[in-house]
C-alpha cells in the first residue's frame, strides 16, 4: 500500500468507524511515520470535539494482589511464591479515598487480583461506604470475572464503572497466554452481561503480547467495536521476571501509540488512558499518548508501602511517590503539552445512570 491508500483507510475509519479485517491488518502492518503523524492529528481533532482539552484522572486503589488465576504473563499470579502478597483494611482503602478526594479526584478505582477473600458482600460493603462518604464520586471496580448477579447488586449497591481487559480477542492466542482454567467466553461473556446490567464499561488489550500478530490486534478491534465499550485501556506488554514470559521482547511504544490513534478514530467518545505502562516504556509516554488520542491518566492512590508488591510487570513507574506529589507533577507535564487536568467524575460524553 502506498501513503495515499493508508490514508484513506485512516480517513474511512475517522468517517465510518469501521474497518474490515483485512483493512485492519494492511493498516497495522504497513504503518510508518507519515501515516502515523496524520492519524494522531485526526485522532487529537476527535478527543477535542468531545472533551476539549481535558484530560481526567482516575484515583488507583490497588487493593489486593492475592489471586487466584496463573495467567502466564502476570507478575501476581497465583503460582509467583516471591511476591509478598497484601490485601488493604476497609480503614486503608478509605483513607485512599480521603487522600485522593482532598487532592481533587472524582474518580476512584478498586482495582485487584481475584482474591476469595473479596466476597460480593465485602465489595458491596466497600462500594456502599465510598459512596456515602463521597456521593459526588464515581466508582470503578476492577476485580476480575465474577457472576452476573455480584455484578448486578454491585450496580445497585452504587458501582459505576466496570474494568475488564479481554486482553486477546483470539481464541488461539488466548489459549497462549492463559491456563485451560480460564476462558475467552467467559471472559467475553462478563463484558456483555456487565454493559447490559448498565455499567460504563471498560476493555482493552495488551499490544506486543508474545505469539500475537497483526491477524490477532484486527480481531481486538473488530471485538471492540462489537462490544461497543465506554472505556478502552490499552498498554504495551512489559515482561515481568517471575513469568514464563521473562525473556519476551516487550510491546513498543511506537505501535501502542498507534492503537490508541485508531481506537480514538474507531471509537471517538470512548475514554482511553495513557497508562502507566506506556510511562514505563518511555518517559515522555503518557504524554505521547494524550498526544495520540487519550485523554484519561491514572495516578496511583495506593499506600506507598504496597505499590512495590503490586507488581503486573517489571520496571513499574511511580511505585514510591505520594498521590499529591505524583499528580502535581503530572498536572505539570499536561499543561507543557497544552492539556489540562480536571476535577470531575469524567463520565462518558453522553453516559446518563
Amino acid at each position: 500500500m502506498n501513503l495515499e491508500d493508508k490514508l484513506q483507510l485512516i480517513n474511512q475509519l475517522r468517517d465510518t468507524g469501521s474497518l474490515a479485517k483485512e483493512q485492519w491488518v494492511s493498516l497495522l502492518r504497513e504503518r510508518d511515520e507519515e501515516t502515523a503523524d496524520y492519524l494522531f492529528q485526526e485522532a487529537r481533532k476527535i478527543a477535542d470535539k468531545y472533551y476539549g482539552n481535558k484530560i481526567y484522572v482516575r484515583g488507583l486503589i490497588e487493593f489486593t494482589n492475592i489471586c487466584k488465576n496463573d495467567c502466564y504473563y502476570c507478575g501476581i499470579r497465583r503460582s509467583n511464591s516471591n511476591v509478598e502478597r497484601f490485601r488493604l483494611t476497609d480503614e486503608q482503602i478509605m483513607n485512599c479515598c480521603e487522600v485522593g478526594y482532598d487532592i481533587g479526584y472524582r474518580t476512584f478505582v478498586l482495582q485487584g487480583g481475584e482474591d476469595g477473600y473479596n466476597t460480593a458482600d465485602r465489595i458491596t460493603g466497600l462500594i456502599r461506604m465510598i459512596k456515602d462518604r463521597y456521593p459526588d464520586t464515581a466508582l470503578t471496580l476492577s476485580i476480575g470475572e465474577r457472576t452476573r448477579e455480584e455484578y448486578q447488586e454491585w450496580f445497585d449497591a452504587g458501582a459505576d464503572r466496570y474494568l475488564l481487559r479481554h486482553e486477546t480477542a483470539n481464541e488461539e492466542h488466548y489459549r497462549k497466554l492463559h491456563p485451560e482454567s480460564l476462558s475467552l467466553a467467559n471472559r467475553k461473556q462478563c463484558l456483555y452481561n456487565l454493559k447490559e446490567i448498565g455499567y460504563q464499561v471498560g476493555t482493552g488489550f495488551m499490544v506486543g503480547s508474545p505469539y500475537q500478530t497483526e491477524e490477532n490486534l484486527a480481531e481486538d478491534f473488530l471485538f471492540i467495536k462489537e462490544l461497543g465499550p465506554h472505556m478502552i485501556g490499552i498498554g504495551p506488554f512489559i515482561p515481568h521476571h517471575d513469568t514464563q514470559f521473562k525473556d519476551e521482547k516487550a510491546g513498543t511504544l511506537e505501535l501502542t501509540l498507534f492503537c490508541i490513534g485508531l481506537l480514538r478514530l474507531m471509537m471517538p467518545k470512548a475514554l482511553i488512558p495513557a497508562t502507566t505502562a506506556l510511562g514505563t516504556i518511555s518517559p515522555q509516554g503518557r504524554e505521547m499518548g494524550v498526544k495520540a488520542g487519550a485523554n484519561v491518566i491514572m495516578p496511583n492512590l495506593s499506600p506507598v508501602d504496597t505499590r512495590e508488591k503490586y507488581l503486573l510487570y517489571d520496571n513499574k513507574i511511580c511505585t514510591g511517590e505520594e498521590a499529591a506529589v505524583c499528580v502535581g507533577c503530572l498536572s505539570n507535564r499536561m499543561k507543557n503539552i497544552g492539556y489540562e487536568i480536571v476535577s470531575a467524575r469524567g463520565d462518558y460524553y453522553d453516559y446518563t445512570k
